[in-house]
């Protein structure tokens, strides 16, 4: 497909997913990096009631509130 088709469609709302390779693409800010972090006991019982209620890991608990704090500071 050209380029010009492809924009065509996309300003026309078309789903244009179909015409993309997702398999290549990527997001450079969003590779992981792997970091470790110790905290007291009481913090992880928290942490692992509140995922529980929610069904969540506790990893992603944690990633969501930091996400929400820094979101909330660069506001």
């Amino acid at each position: 497909m050209k380029a010009k088709d492809f924009d065509r469609k996309f300003d026309r709302e078309v789903d244009i997913t179909d015409d993309l390779d997702l398999s290549t693409a990527r997001r450079p800010t969003q590779a992981p990096r792997r970091v470790n972090v110790d905290f007291p006991v009481w913090m992880i019982d928290s942490l692992d009631q509140e995922a529980a209620r929610l069904g969540v890991t506790r990893q992603s608990i944690i990633k969501v509130w930091i996400a929400e704090r820094l979101e909330k500071r660069a506001s």
